[in-house]
């Protein structure tokens, strides 16, 4: 496990250091995303006391280690498009997100979870089959289409859902009512996730099983008179979780992505909406926190799905155990 902690703060380190040069890669400058036409009344000290005023006046790697130096200290930087500090910035979009990202990890898991075990326990029957057509067609479509077909179905042709936000304008909900109207507007941008990560969570489910139901103690299981449910989901299913709880994990990172794009079909405040209005401003502290908090959420989804795989999974513990005999 020390060395998966080692891998992970190695990743970080990485990672950090692309966060901080992928912007300044960007075509533009911020001060003319900021100022965009008030520039051209600008005079050059105007300009230069500005880029001194926001650090990017100096070099890279001064830049760099002031960059860091903040980060020790929790001091995310003061959001040039926003007018305020980061963490404000980000405070205010990341629950909108983690509500998001929650509800259609769990759902997406235990839809998918169920639909692979039962097509795997039917393998070439016609459920099998269908099941196979219906996911293969479902992952075709790229997440930001399957949000604008849902958008134009439910939300326009058959006006169910809301078309955008995250809760009605205007309206002073409380109690119950704001948490109906939270869970209305949530609807669309979730099932649309969802039934993105539906397909590989299926498939990845469906394959696992199929390399355990073959195996002796199933066929134990099966002779010693248990029920064939739960032959599937006590022996079976569990013996098969392991690499579906590990991509899951990995999977954090996808499903980040594939909200950047869910949220601005559905104008939903979270941190993919932000991410997006802070690009299109060359908002380099703003950009910062958005990757950097995606970035810690990504590696502690993957370093909790590498603990549960072993609590799940008693042959990982011994694996890992051989590994530190062998070490020392």
């Amino acid at each position: 496990m020390r060395k998966r902690l080692g891998d992970y703060a190695l990743a970080l380190l990485i990672i950090l250091i692309l966060n901080f040069l992928l912007p300044r890669l960007m075509p533009g400058e911020p001060i003319s995303a900021m100022y965009g036409d008030a520039l051209l009344e600008m005079t050059p000290e105007t300009e230069a006391y500005l880029l001194e005023r926001y650090g990017l006046d100096k070099p890279l790697g001064e830049q760099f280690l002031t960059y860091i130096s903040n980060l020790v200290q929790g001091d995310l930087g003061y959001s040039f498009y926003f007018r305020a500090p980061v963490w404000q910035v980000l405070a205010g979009a990341l629950p909108w997100t983690l509500l998001l990202v929650t509800v259609s990890l769990v759902f997406s898991a235990v839809a998918g979870i169920i639909w692979g075990i039962e097509a795997a326990w039917r393998r070439g029957r016609k459920f099998d089959r269908n099941s196979l057509v219906a996911v293969m067609l479902l992952n075709g479509v790229p997440g930001f289409v399957l949000g604008i077909l849902l958008l134009l179905l439910l939300g326009y042709y058959l006006p169910l859902f809301p078309l955008s936000g995250g809760a009605s304008a205007f309206m002073d909900y409380t109690g119950l009512e704001r948490i109906g109207d939270l869970l209305w507007h949530l609807v669309l941008p979730a099932l649309t996730l969802t039934l993105v990560q539906l397909p590989r969570n299926f498939l990845l489910m469906r394959s696992a099983l199929l390399g355990v139901k073959e195996k002796p103690y199933i066929y134990t299981a099966k002779g010693k008179g248990i029920k064939d449910r739960a032959v599937r989901y006590r022996h079976a299913a569990r013996g098969a979780l392991a690499p579906v709880i590990t991509r899951l994990g990995m999977s954090i990172g996808l499903l980040f992505t594939s909200v950047l794009f869910v949220e601005i079909v559905f104008a939903y405040p979270g941190m993919g909406h932000l991410f997006y209005l802070a690009l299109r401003h060359h908002d380099y502290p703003t950009i910062h926190g958005c990757l950097l908090l995606i970035t810690v959420c990504v590696l502690l989804f993957n370093l909790l799905a590498d603990l549960i795989n072993q609590k799940i999974d008693p042959r990982l513990r011994e694996i890992n155990a051989r590994q530190l005999l062998e070490r020392t």
